[in-house]
């Protein structure tokens, strides 16, 4: 807002740019512009094409590769379970324990037949 409180009043960098671009636009005249001319063809249709070309090929060879590896990839078997990096010497035996076996007893809280 401006001093007066009414709010129509631009800040002074708006007001420069507005004065620098109506300027700018009336220094331009018809001899500035450039004559009118329909549109030409396609400005490089060899690149269009080679571009369609190589876009096609590429296309071309990435299915050629995913059907190679789906087709040869597969086994006919089931796959044998993974083996341990290091070779097994044996099974180690159970070593015996000092304690002698007992007899089994019947708890005190079971209940007697």
């Amino acid at each position: 807002m401006n001093e007066s409180g009414t709010g129509t009043a631009q800040p002074p960098v708006e007001e420069r740019l507005r004065a620098a671009l109506a300027a700018r636009a009336q220094s331009v005249g018809p001899s500035d512009l450039r004559p009118l001319r329909p549109p030409t063809a396609a400005v490089r249709p060899g690149r269009v094409l080679l571009r369609r070309v190589v876009v096609s090929a590429l296309a071309l060879a990435a299915v050629a590769a995913l059907v190679f590896f789906t087709v040869r990839g597969g086994q006919s078997g089931p796959t044998e379970p993974a083996r341990s990096p290091h070779p097994t010497t044996g099974t180690p035996s159970p070593v015996p324990s000092a304690v002698t076996p007992s007899t089994a007893e019947p708890s005190p809280s079971a209940p007697y037949p």
